[in-house]
C-alpha cells in the first residue's frame, strides 16, 4: 500500500444523529418499486418515476438535494457503503459492453443524469426529473459550507500527487475540522487484487464517512462494486475530475456553455485528439443503448 500524501486525525464525531431534513419517502434504494410505508407496489405515476430507463433508476433529487442529502444521511453497519454515481453517454457505452460496469451502475443507491442527453432520455422515458446533476456541481455544493463538513472524515482517491496536495492545502484552511486522507494508487491498480483489498482496508481503518473516488470512470465504480463488502458505512462518490475543476487545476467551461450544455465542446476544444476518440465510440454506444432501451419498454 502507497502512502497517503497527507491526512489529519479528527475524532470520528460523525456517528452522532444528524436530522435530516428529507422525508423518509425520499430514501429509495436504486431498485424500490414496493412503496415502504405500505408494503405494496407503486402504481401509477408513482411506479413509473422508479422504472428502469438505460437499466438504472433515477433518483429525483437536484444537486443541493443530493449533496445535502449524502452530508446529513450517515450510513449504519448494516446498511453498509452506499454509492453515488453521475452517468453520461460514455459510461452508458461501456456498460452496454462491459456486465460488470453495468451492474455496479445499476446497484448505486443515488444514480443522477449527468449528461444532457442522458437527462433528455430520461425525460423521453417519463421520468420527472429536476434537471442535470453534474458532479462538480454536486461536489461544489458539498463543499459550500465548512461547518456542514464538520466531524465527517474523507478519503480521497485521485489521480495524481498535484491533486493530492491542492485537496491538503484547500481543505486545511478551508474546513479544519474535516478530518482528510488522500491517496494516489499506481497505474493500474484496478487489476492489482491484493492492492485494492489493502486500499479498502485503508479506507475502513481511516473509518470514512465520505469517500471521494476521482480516479475517472470505470476505475472508480468498479472499485466500489468490486470491495464494498471490506468498505466502511459511507458514502462513495464516483466523480471523476471535480475536484481539478473546483480547485481550478482544470480551466472550467465558460458559464454560457454550462447553460446550453456544451461542455463537451469546450473539451474538445482543449483536448481534440483524446475527446474525439472518446465522443465518437461514447456517442455510437448510447444511441444504441437507447435504441435497446426504447424496444424493451414497449
Amino acid at each position: 500500500m502507497a502512502a497517503a500524501v497527507g491526512k489529519r486525525n479528527v475524532k470520528p464525531l460523525w456517528r452522532k444523529a444528524f436530522s435530516s431534513p428529507f422525508p423518509e419517502s425520499v430514501v429509495l434504494t436504486s431498485d424500490t418499486t414496493t412503496d415502504p410505508n405500505h408494503g405494496e407496489p407503486y402504481r401509477g405515476v408513482e411506479r413509473r418515476l422508479r422504472v428502469p430507463v438505460l437499466g438504472m433508476r433515477f433518483r429525483d433529487l437536484d444537486e443541493n438535494g443530493a449533496a445535502q442529502y449524502m452530508l446529513q444521511t450517515p450510513r449504519s453497519a448494516d446498511e453498509g457503503l452506499c454509492v453515488f454515481v453521475t452517468p453520461n453517454i460514455q459510461h452508458i457505452a461501456l456498460a452496454r459492453k462491459d456486465d460488470e460496469f453495468n451492474r455496479a451502475l445499476a446497484s448505486a443507491q443515488i444514480i443522477v443524469a449527468d449528461g444532457f442527453p442522458v437527462y433528455r432520455f430520461a425525460k423521453l422515458r417519463g421520468l420527472s426529473l429536476p434537471g442535470r446533476v453534474a458532479g462538480r456541481a454536486v461536489i461544489e455544493r458539498m463543499f459550500a459550507d465548512p461547518a456542514a463538513l464538520a466531524g465527517h472524515r474523507g478519503f480521497f482517491v485521485v489521480d495524481s500527487r498535484a491533486t493530492a496536495e491542492g485537496i491538503e492545502c484547500w481543505l486545511n484552511d478551508f474546513a479544519p475540522a474535516f478530518a482528510v486522507e488522500t491517496l494516489v494508487p499506481p497505474f493500474g491498480f484496478e487489476k492489482d487484487a491484493a492492492y485494492c483489498r489493502s486500499l479498502a482496508d485503508a479506507i475502513s481503518t481511516f473509518d470514512a464517512t465520505l469517500i471521494f473516488l476521482c480516479i475517472g470512470a470505470p476505475k472508480s465504480e468498479l472499485f466500489a462494486y468490486r470491495y464494498r463488502a471490506l468498505l466502511p458505512p459511507a458514502w462513495a462518490l464516483c466523480v471523476g475530475q471535480s475536484f481539478r475543476l473546483l480547485l481550478g487545476m482544470n480551466a472550467p467551461p465558460p458559464d454560457l456553455m454550462v447553460r446550453l450544455n456544451l461542455e463537451w465542446l469546450w473539451r474538445i476544444v482543449l483536448e481534440p485528439r483524446r475527446m474525439l476518440q472518446r465522443y465518437g465510440p461514447s456517442t455510437i454506444g448510447f444511441l444504441r443503448a437507447a435504441v435497446a432501451d426504447l424496444r424493451q419498454s414497449r
